[in-house]
């Protein structure tokens, strides 16, 4: 019997995660589509990304995965740059 693992993309993401969404080589504002086949735009996609750091940022504060919290705290500080970037960009 396998059990997933805590850092499994389909089970660390916050509610109604698609994060099987593709993104391909669009620019900023473009939309793409999910493998259901719903469009998803880049606004979207960062936002959704947003909520899935702030969530890793709560389980690393209230102590989940200590063995790994410094590198844990080091991809979510390095994620929440590449959002800001992303956001000052223009791309949402």
């Amino acid at each position: 019997m396998s059990t997933s693992s805590p850092l499994d993309p389909g089970t660390a993401s916050t509610a109604g995660s698609n994060g099987d969404a593709t993104t391909g080589e669009s620019g900023p504002g473009v939309s793409s589509t999910a493998p259901g086949g719903e469009e998803v735009d880049t606004a979207s996609l960062i936002a959704q990304l947003d909520q899935d750091r702030l969530w890793l940022l709560r389980q690393i504060d209230s102590g989940r995965w200590a063995e790994w919290r410094l590198d844990l705290a080091a991809l979510e500080r390095e994620l929440g740059q590449l959002l800001d970037q992303a956001r000052d960009r223009g791309a949402c």
